[in-house]
């Protein structure tokens, strides 16, 4: 025996409504570990002050990022442009430094050296993600006071370290944990050998 009310319901809008629940009692998928080890690693090398390895490592950011949401693993120059313009913006303490969103986007543009259009797999850049799977160590946090502020190479490294590693937080959160393609490569990257 049906109710009134559901009775009233036409079918394929009582079909919609029980995939809207569905969908709303998915579970979340959890933050990826690979990619909070790599984020911790990078907030190291700053608080060691190793600000080449950090460049570098945030360098790799924007590709690793574009490459996760695309079912083939790929990246291209393009698109790792379009992912910095959404999703990297300089703290205000950054910008304080003189470091402003373009300042960011050129300097990860330069480091990258992949200014082609043609997409590619980055496949040393997923290496490095791959790697911090199995790292054993908690991630202890970052120590801003102990960048030294004083030189200003350091401080626009430091800057657009801090920004590119928010934005790939913020991208995570709002974005790549609930993008279907993003989660897969997460976890086929996590079985690879």
């Amino acid at each position: 025996m049906q109710d009134s009310q559901s009775s009233s319901i036409e079918p394929g809008v009582r079909e919609n409504q029980k995939a809207g629940a569905l969908e709303d009692s998915r579970v979340q998928p959890s933050s990826s570990r690979m990619l909070t080890n790599y984020l911790a690693d990078v907030e190291q090398n700053l608080d060691e002050h190793r600000w080449e390895l950090a460049l570098r490592d945030v360098a790799d950011l924007p590709r690793i990022a574009v490459a996760l949401t695309d079912p083939e693993l790929r990246s291209s120059g393009e698109r790792c442009k379009a992912w910095c313009e959404q999703w990297v913006r300089p703290s205000t303490a950054a910008s304080d430094s003189g470091v402003d969103h373009e300042s960011v986007c050129r300097v990860l543009d330069e480091k990258s050296g992949h200014a082609g259009t043609t997409p590619t797999v980055p496949s040393v850049e997923l290496r490095r993600l791959r790697l911090r799977r199995h790292a054993r160590n908690a991630p202890r946090g970052f120590n801003a006071s102990h960048a030294a502020k004083d030189d200003q190479d350091v401080a626009e490294t430091f800057a657009v370290c801090t920004a590119v590693v928010e934005g790939v937080r913020r991208w995570y959160a709002h974005f790549a944990c609930h993008d279907a393609t993003a989660q897969a490569n997460l976890a086929r990257l996590a079985v690879l050998r």
